[in-house]
């Protein structure tokens, strides 16, 4: 069963406020530092390249030095891209869909050579339109699939691959590694794959929804495991809006990975990554969390997914989406799910640059639940419509019409046109903030919202409630 957010141009709840033409607005992004006119320092005095290696092992000179190039154009902001599912250049079908007011999305890599046509914001991690927390604005993601080395089998383990000591990455990954599958999706004549990992006895599996979503009509679907064994899988329930999707296979003697708790992680945590990127099975990377709470909104119309996500340096390529990220326990803490992109790049393909997203095990492990329970996940809203053409600080309700009847927000006293400026005593900037700050808690939690009414402020209680 697959589920869509109704509306998702304003998903807290209500239906847009705005065709669906009218420009989204982003807050400004953060650019990575540059060195001079080009992206690195000139080369010290006296500086020599290193002799290369051309075929049959022979020393070739070093090539003429060149000065750096300056940046051609405007330097863009970093843009989390999808780590997942990989359409490629030369295969037919529509280009990726854009958000509105965005940039456009990136080509997809080519997975095996063929292409797989899904909607805007599909792949490893990603999507186009994401927002950074913390009031540094808004940043894009971009759904990219990954790119399929020609699916050579994984090596075996070598005889006392696990004889290390508890804790360290080598023991955390040989322990993990069976749990870990590659998620490979075939319709119409192209392909494409991401990763998943299995969580329980029943042989379901956790992925991301952009990595499966192209494969709900026609599609097959099956599970690479890390001794090469494929399965066939079918889905079990899919949410776009959380960026989750579970499977399931018809073998129960898979171990599954154990749920950690998102919510005891801290910055600089140790963490690892296991999944397929760039079509690599069974790939294991290593890093710290690098921040928590940021706000990322990515996709576009009924695919539009909200992550409050862990930040990692972690490298994470297209191919990673849907895989676990690990704490030094060999815990899930993350799912992941999107990266960033270097803003002088101008192919449509992103690598990692150390900053990827993962969507926290707790609101992973929940969604999980109610969907092998119900097929759909349950999305805590307010009632309210938000004017995306706002260009202030906050979000704010349209007005007329914007408070929905009989909603919480009504009950608890908003008026079309106040502006939410925090939620939970953290500031909001934009209306994804707003929306990815409601998605991050449960039906029935109080909240409070600090919202400018009138050139006052006040400070507004109400309890969340489940969208239709």
């Amino acid at each position: 069963m697959t589920t869509h957010d109704d509306h998702p141009d304003s998903p807290v709840g209500e239906p847009p406020s705005h065709p669906p033409t009218q420009p989204v607005r982003h807050e400004p992004t953060v650019p990575l530092p540059r060195t001079g006119a080009g992206v690195f320092p000139p080369p010290p005095p006296g500086w020599q390249a290193p002799e290369a290696l051309v075929p049959g092992g022979y020393a070739a000179p070093p090539p003429p030095q060149q000065a750096p190039q300056p940046l051609s154009g405007p330097t863009a902001a970093p843009m989390p891209t999808a780590t997942g599912w990989s359409p490629g250049p030369a295969a037919p079908g529509p280009h990726a869909p854009t958000l509105p007011g965005s940039p456009a999305h990136p080509q997809r890599p080519a997975a095996r050579g063929h292409t797989l046509g899904l909607l805007a914001a599909v792949a490893v991690i990603g999507l186009l339109a994401g927002l950074v927390g913390g009031g540094l604005g808004s940043l894009l993601a971009d759904r990219l699939t990954s790119v399929t080395q020609g699916g050579s089998p994984v090596p075996a383990p070598l005889p006392g691959a696990t004889a290390r000591p508890d804790g360290s990455i080598a023991k955390i990954a040989a322990t993990a590694l069976p749990s870990v599958v590659t998620v490979k999706i075939s319709t119409g004549g192209t392909s494409g794959n991401g990763s998943g990992f299995v969580i329980d006895s029943a042989g379901h599996i956790v992925t991301n929804n952009h990595v499966v979503s192209g494969a709900t009509g026609t599609g097959e679907i099956t599970v690479e495991l890390v001794d090469g064994t494929s399965l066939p899988a079918t889905i079990v329930g899919r949410d776009a809006s959380y960026d989750l999707a579970v499977l399931k296979v018809e073998r129960t003697d898979l171990p599954p990975l154990t749920w950690g708790r998102s919510t005891d992680v801290v910055v600089g945590d140790g963490v690892i990554a296991v999944g397929a990127p760039l079509g690599l099975e069974a790939t294991v990377t290593s890093g710290i969390v690098s921040a928590l709470g940021r706000p990322v909104a990515a996709g576009g119309g009924d695919e539009t997914s909200f992550i409050n996500a862990i930040q990692t340096d972690a490298a994470i390529n297209p191919g990673n989406s849907g895989g676990p990220l690990l704490d030094m326990s060999g815990r899930v803490v993350g799912v992941n799910s999107a990266i960033a992109r270097d803003p002088g790049s101008t192919s449509g393909v992103s690598g990692s640059i150390g900053v990827g997203f993962a969507i926290p095990s707790d609101q992973a492990a929940k969604t999980a639940q109610q969907l092998i329970k119900t097929g759909k996940a349950q999305h805590p809203v307010i009632g309210v419509r938000l004017d995306r053409s706002f260009d202030g600080d906050g979000a704010r309700i349209t007005s007329p019409g914007g408070v929905t009847d009989g909603s919480a927000a009504q009950t608890a006293g908003l008026r079309d046109g106040d502006v939410v400026v925090s939620f939970e005593g953290k500031r909001v900037t934009g209306p994804d903030q707003l929306v990815v700050a409601i998605r991050a808690r449960d039906v029935g939690d109080t909240v409070r919202l600090t919202v400018e009414r009138d050139g006052s402020t006040t400070v507004i209680t109400l309890t969340l409630q489940a969208s239709d």
